[in-house]
């Protein structure tokens, strides 16, 4: 019954983990291939992953309330499935500040960084494929690691690309624009490694 229960958790985070992961995808193939137009539309196939997020979360705390085994602290799968949804969330942010604030045109610096936020989510998805074997895993802090790697490059990728913006952007409204942006694009960032944080967590509590 327990194995049952832990696997019912883990998939669940999987899961959760993947719809972040499609998430960031969407994302840069809308800003690879930038139709201002389009937007509206593309809103709704990322809210669609957003919901699946949603619904996923929302069945692992329904079973948490009544469940008599867990694989780890009530309050830590509580926690960490929350965190993991913040992700997507934030994934979503990005791409209603483009369409709050009318971007027209897309900038590099923006497509580098969600670049590494698609990275970020890879490491992610493997960290949850590693997520079961915690207690013997020789590869989950490396994932951790490797998240904690992107975090600090979108950071200086952050800074350069505001830096970049204040000084050579003349028109005041695509410069508060991209100042939302960017923030939410670091924001996501900073989500990844809360995740990375909360599983590195979980395994030296558990281990």
């Amino acid at each position: 019954m327990s194995r049952k229960n832990d696997a019912f958790y883990f998939d669940g985070f999987k899961s959760s983990a993947r719809c972040a992961h499609r998430a960031s995808v969407l994302l840069i193939d809308v800003m690879n291939d930038f139709e201002p137009t389009r937007l509206e539309e593309r809103m709704k196939d990322m809210h669609r992953i957003e919901q699946e997020a949603d619904d996923i979360r929302h069945g692992m705390m329904d079973e948490l309330v009544t469940a008599f085994i867990t694989p780890f602290d009530r309050e830590d799968i509580g926690r960490l499935s929350q965190t993991l949804d913040d992700v997507t969330d934030g994934i979503e942010g990005v791409l209603h500040r483009m369409y709050y604030d009318n971007v027209t045109a897309m900038r590099q610096d923006a497509l580098d960084m969600a670049g590494m936020i698609v990275t970020a989510c890879e490491q992610m998805v493997a960290l949850f494929d590693e997520l079961p074997k915690f207690r013997r895993s020789k590869s989950i802090r490396q994932r951790v690691f490797a998240i904690n790697r992107i975090e600090q490059d979108i950071d200086r990728a952050y800074i350069g690309a505001m830096r970049t913006l204040h000084t050579t952007c003349v028109d005041p409204m695509q410069v508060f624009a991209w100042h939302e942006v960017y923030t939410h694009l670091e924001r996501c960032a900073d989500a990844c490694e809360h995740v990375a944080d909360v599983v590195d967590g979980i395994v030296m509590k558990n281990n």
